[in-house]
């Protein structure tokens, strides 16, 4: 395999980077394309194998399947099912940009992302560049462009001074993000929210804020919140106890057992 890297700033390599781009994915490879947070290492979204490559550029197991990015809202109801109307809401307002969304995956799909559990978490990302690859991929799954531990790359030549020859092609366009400068904080990933569960719940705080969301979707949890706990209704004392005594077996008011997480959480997504 042959590394190339191109100048997406000139014209002329940015259409001969797309072009390569879209025959490595075709061809199971693996690309280097930059979001509106940091630079992604992209594959095929519906290829095992591929999927399987892009986990092994990052020292990443099974365990932690990387999101996908998609080029347009109508291609969610294709990929996922029983979307809630406020992770829709979501969807519609913060589409383009910094929120991934988990959601049940429709079960026609073959594909093979990792341990997912039945979900897919999805992204529409506020970059020209990666959307315009978007529309001529379709889907790719997509993870932070880096290894494992290290930080996430800012710039194409960051993430090939990590990635090497693992990757065919490095679409370089600047700084990621662009609001930002190479003396600042490293670059935020997506902020990730559970809409598998009974309640959405924030799984990663990134970019997007969570009083932003609240703005949509007032009801989401913040990350390690729970929801509030419902009051039981009062057990009836026994005939022989007073009138507002409780039994000696019953829990000191105020005391709930703890409830377990939904299992559609992915809080060990990669950044993306």
């Amino acid at each position: 395999m042959t590394t190339a890297t191109y100048n997406c700033t000139d014209p002329q390599q940015r259409a001969e980077g797309l072009a390569h781009a879209q025959r490595a994915i075709a061809q199971k490879q693996c690309i280097v394309m930059p979001t509106d947070t940091v630079y992604g290492i992209a594959a095929d979204a519906f290829s095992a194998q591929a999927v399987a490559t892009l986990l092994a550029a990052k020292g990443r197991g099974r365990s932690m399947p990387p999101p996908v990015l998609i080029p347009r809202l109508q291609t969610m109801d294709g990929l996922a099912t029983d979307v809630p109307a406020a992770g829709r809401a979501l969807a519609e307002k913060f589409w383009p940009g910094p929120l991934t969304l988990i959601f049940h995956a429709q079960p026609s799909l073959t594909w093979d992302l990792g341990e997912t559990k039945g979900t897919v978490a999805l992204r529409i990302p506020d970059d020209e560049l990666a959307q315009a690859l978007l529309t001529i991929t379709g889907p790719l799954a997509v993870s932070s462009a880096n290894r494992t531990g290290h930080a996430a790359a800012q710039t194409a030549a960051e993430a090939r001074e990590q990635l090497a020859e693992s990757v065919e092609v490095y679409l370089e366009e600047g700084f990621r993000p662009a609001d930002g400068d190479e003396a600042g904080p490293a670059g935020l990933p997506s902020t990730i929210i559970d809409c598998t569960g009974e309640h959405l719940r924030i799984v990663r705080q990134g970019a997007l804020s969570l009083e932003a969301i609240r703005e949509v979707a007032p009801d989401v949890l913040g990350l390690g919140e729970e929801p509030p706990a419902v009051d039981a209704p009062a057990a009836e004392p026994p005939h022989d106890a007073p009138a507002g005594e409780a039994p000696a077996e019953d829990a000191p008011a105020g005391e709930t057992p703890a409830k377990t997480p939904g299992t559609g959480e992915q809080a060990d997504l990669p950044p993306a």
